[in-house]
């Protein structure tokens, strides 16, 4: 058992990978609530566990309460409503997360997971409170917005943008390219944005446009999650004198060269890139790892 929770530290805390840290926050809360509500109501016959949760940690669209609950912009995003709810969540997580975090680098998953759920959250409030379709519902308000869908479209969608063309093998239908399956996801959301369902399809929209206009921006030369998390380090006073008259190290390829490669990457797809090419986003994935 000790061996079994080591392996879980490492892999969530030392292995760099900030997508098994996601996974492992999102199923240990699931657990957390689940598992203490369960033995509430079958121990004591009271389920104010899983009341206390949706009361304290679900994103209310009610503006008033919201603002008493202003955490919960943020918590609703590890919470989730069942077992195939968090399940699909992870499993799309997972396997989308992989691919971002094999081109990307693995400091940028935790920034547009927490961005794909905050524009999802901030559009389930804006819709919910301006638009008729919701105000004129008796009930609306008092529905809130629970689950990582939003944070998952963000990663996915942003994923699809930076490889259209990337091949993922599914199971009974085969290989299918990243765009259109994705695009299958988001016509399905924009469905049932009048559906029963309506506040989470909005928010599942909302995470796909950040993650769509963060990987455009980014291959404008706009990293938002790295220029984000440099306004919080402190700059070194330390400062070293280097006889080396090249811009750049051997090891480190220039961001220029980077975002080119990006470039031909959602023109082409992978297997367009030379060998020189593949070698120069090898080392900068490892750089940003």
């Amino acid at each position: 058992m000790s061996t079994l929770w080591q392996n879980i530290q490492y892999k969530m805390l030392r292995s760099g990978s900030k997508l098994n840290l996601l996974i492992g926050i999102n199923i240990i809360v699931f657990l957390l609530v689940n598992v203490s509500n369960t033995l509430g109501k079958f121990l004591f016959n009271t389920g104010i566990i899983g009341l206390y949760s949706d009361e304290y940690l679900l994103l209310p669209p009610y503006l008033p309460k919201l603002l008493t609950h202003f955490w919960t912009p943020v918590t609703y995003m590890f919470m989730h409503a069942g077992i195939f709810h968090i399940l699909f969540n992870m499993l799309w997580l997972y396997w989308f997360g992989q691919i971002f975090e094999e081109y990307l680098g693995n400091k940028r998953t935790l920034g547009l997971y927490l961005m794909g759920g905050l524009a999802g959250a901030c559009l389930f409030v804006l819709c919910y409170n301006t638009l008729p379709f919701f105000t004129s519902s008796p009930g609306a308000l008092n529905a809130p917005l629970v689950g990582a869908s939003a944070s998952v479209m963000a990663i996915m969608v942003a994923t699809a943008t930076l490889l259209p063309n990337y091949t993922l093998p599914l199971i009974l239908i085969g290989p299918v390219k990243l765009k259109w399956l994705v695009l299958f996801f988001i016509v399905i959301d924009f469905l049932g944005i009048v559906g029963p369902n309506a506040g989470g399809e909005i928010a599942h929209l909302g995470g796909a446009l950040i993650g769509f206009i963060y990987i455009k921006q980014l291959q404008n030369g706009h990293d938002w999650i790295t220029a984000t998390t440099n306004l919080f380090k402190s700059k070194s006073k330390l400062k070293v004198a280097s006889k080396n008259t090249s811009r750049n190290s051997p090891g480190r390829p220039r961001q220029e060269e980077i975002d080119l490669i990006l470039d031909k990457i959602s023109r082409s797809g992978y297997d367009s890139l030379t060998r020189q090419e593949k070698e120069i986003l090898f080392r900068a994935s490892n750089n940003e790892g």
